[in-house]
C-alpha cells in the first residue's frame, strides 16, 4: 500500500535515493503472497475505493518518520486502480505524496494486487482481512516485513485492534514491532 517515493520540492538527490530503495524493494519483494496469508475472496473494488487511514504499520524506509498517512484509491481508465499515498514528515514539517497504480493479479474478486510507484517494478498488496462493511482492512505486502492496518477513520476501537493484532500474529507478522500512526496534523490542518 504505502510504498512511495517522496516528492520533496526539487531535492533530486534525496528523491533518487528513495527511488533506488523502492526499486530494490520491488525487485526483492515481487508480488507473492506471504505464507500464512490468504487474500480476501468476494472482494468488491468499488466498495474499497476512496480514502483509507493508516492505523498501524511495520517500519520501512519509505514511510519512516511519516505521520498522518492515508491512501486514496480511484479507478483508472485502463482498468487499474490509481493509488495516492500521502503522509506528513514531522522532521521537515512538509506533506509528502506519491502516485502509483495497482492491478489485480488474478480475478477482481480476489483481493490480491500488484502495486507500482516506480516504473515497471511492482510489489504485492494483499488484503488479508476486511470488515464486511469495508470499515477496516489488514494488508500484507509480498512478505512478512510489510504489513498495514487501515481504516476509514483515523482510529479503530480497541476491541477491533485486539482482534486484528491476534489475526496478524497468527499469520506470522511481528505485531510487537508495529508503529501506531498518529493523525494529529491532518486534524490540525497543518
Amino acid at each position: 500500500m504505502n510504498d512511495f517515493p517522496v516528492n520533496n520540492g526539487g531535492r533530486t538527490g534525496w528523491r533518487s535515493i528513495l527511488l533506488l530503495l523502492l526499486a530494490a524493494f520491488m525487485l526483492a519483494g515481487c508480488t507473492g503472497v506471504p505464507p500464512g496469508v490468504t487474500p480476501v475472496q468476494g472482494f468488491q473494488i468499488e466498495r474499497y475505493l476512496g480514502v483509507w487511514y493508516e492505523i498501524s504499520r511495520l517500519d520501512h524506509s519509505f514511510e519512516r518518520g511519516l505521520t498522518d498517512v492515508s491512501a486514496q484509491y480511484q479507478p483508472r481508465a485502463d482498468g487499474g486502480i490509481e493509488v495516492i499515498n500521502r503522509g506528513y514528515n514531522v522532521e521537515n514539517k512538509t506533506w509528502k505524496e506519491a502516485k502509483g497504480r495497482a492491478y489485480f493479479l488474478d480475478s477482481p474478486s480476489t483481493a490480491s494486487l500488484k502495486v507500482s510507484f516506480f516504473g515497471p517494478f511492482y510489489g504485492g498488496y494483499h488484503v488479508m482481512a476486511l470488515d464486511p462493511d469495508y470499515r477496516w482492512a489488514m494488508v500484507a505486502g509480498p512478505d512478512h516485513d510489510y504489513f498495514w492496518i487501515l481504516a476509514r477513520t483515523p482510529n479503530l476501537p480497541d476491541e477491533v485492534m485486539k482482534t486484528l493484532l491476534q489475526t496478524a500474529r497468527q499469520a506470522g507478522f511481528d505485531v510487537d514491532s508495529l508503529i501506531r500512526v498518529s493523525h494529529h496534523h491532518a486534524a490540525a490542518g497543518d
